[in-house]
């Protein structure tokens, strides 16, 4: 168990949560939630961009943390936090005894210890399905900045390998800290509950951003071979912003048999997914890679079926809950979708998903980041960590 009598003060880098939040945003909102409710640490979020700030919404949802915004540009920012290290984060937030990094790259520090966040290393082996930060600085700086970090952060046990073996870290340096389901989610379980029936509008959904590293264009291929078999099949739902770089792709694979039976909803905010997810057949997941996994869990908790791929984290997050594809087998993908239209099908994996969700929660995470803190704090003094009680889900 964590020790949480002892005050730590802690900020956490809020950028990725400013605009349209997706897992990275999530995970540092949710974070610094459950972080501020438990106390009795300081909990400071810095909020640095020219254009955004948080919410008035989210500002109610960080109640007892401390919001510091800073209108400052964000590239620049950036720029010159992952290649100079400078402006310390205490000149723009005061002083703290850990500085969170919401990215794989260090936020500078005077005096306190640092913690960088790795989700995935997919930008070291695509970096062609990177864009911007994570494309031009993520590749050339990750492995000098896991080394000078006082600890890392990620989100799975896969991801944990992944550094340790790519990077080079001790396993030692690396906490696990499983994202948890919004709180919204337990509401859908319950109104799927109250009406099971499924009408012929309600869609298959995809959720998340469609880029490259989706799969999105052989999901496509699968959604038309599965409307070979069946004329009757469910429309498909993109839920997600768009990298350009896909729009040629969706244009292409959108028309012909699929034409008015694929919708590209764009960005979704909470009450939109809810919608969704509250009549979605299943949810689609078949991703070359990905670190968590956030939709799958944010599915399984709401009683959604889920058709994930055999790559990265989707196997760990899901557990019994789903029977993992090789994401180039369109054929196969089909198959599991017609499969899951069957009602008694799609009841057992609904139940299934349920009960690996329980698994998961923000105030688990907030616990395993706390002993990360702790942890990087006593690297920064110089003491040993074998002098702190760890949390359960140190690598």
């Amino acid at each position: 168990m964590v020790d949480w009598r002892q005050k730590v003060r802690i900020l956490l880098d809020y950028r990725p949560a400013l605009r349209e939040r997706t897992g990275v945003g999530e995970f540092v909102h949710e974070l610094a939630r459950a972080l501020a409710r438990r106390g009795p640490d300081q909990v400071t979020v810095l909020s640095a961009s020219w254009k955004h700030r948080p919410t008035a919404r989210a500002e109610i949802e960080l109640a007892g943390a401390r919001i510091v915004h800073r209108r400052v540009p964000v590239r620049a920012l950036t720029r010159t936090w992952n290649r100079l290290g400078w402006p310390p984060s205490e000149w723009l937030a005061g002083a703290a005894d850990v500085v969170h990094s919401s990215t794989p790259l260090i936020v500078p520090a005077r005096r306190a210890a640092r913690v960088i966040t790795i989700n995935d290393l997919d930008f070291l082996a695509h970096p062609e399905r990177a864009e911007a930060e994570m494309r031009r600085d993520f590749p050339v700086f990750v492995r000098d900045h896991a080394r000078r970090a006082d600890h890392i952060v990620v989100p799975s046990h896969y991801t944990a390998r992944m550094v340790s073996e790519q990077l080079d870290v001790p396993p030692a340096r690396i906490t696990v800290c499983p994202l948890g389901a919004p709180a919204w989610a337990a509401g859908v379980a319950d109104f799927r509950r109250d009406v099971p029936s499924r009408e012929p509008a309600d869609p298959l959904l995809f959720v998340g951003t469609v880029e490259p590293r989706k799969n999105v264009a052989t999901m496509l291929e699968a959604y038309a071979l599965l409307r070979q078999r069946r004329a009757d099949a469910p429309p498909l739902v993109l839920a997600g912003g768009i990298r350009p770089s896909m729009s040629g792709v969706l244009a292409r694979l959108g028309g012909g048999p699929l034409a008015g039976h694929l919708t590209a909803a764009g960005y979704v905010t909470d009450e939109q997914k809810q919608a969704l997810y509250r009549r979605a057949r299943m949810l689609v997941l078949v991703s070359h890679e990905e670190g968590f996994g956030l939709p799958v869990l944010e599915a399984m908790t709401c009683g959604v079926p889920v058709v994930i791929s055999n790559r990265g984290a989707l196997p760990e997050v899901a557990g019994d809950a789903a029977s993992p594809l090789d994401p180039a087998d369109a054929d196969a993908i089909a198959k599991e979708m017609e499969r899951l239209l069957d009602p008694a099908a799609a009841a057992s994996a609904s139940a299934r998903g349920l009960a690996r969700a329980g698994h998961y929660s923000w105030d688990r995470c907030a616990e395993a980041a706390r002993a990360a803190y702790q942890t990087a704090i006593a690297h920064r003094a110089g003491r040993a960590p074998s002098t702190l009680v760890r949390a359960g889900e140190v690598f």
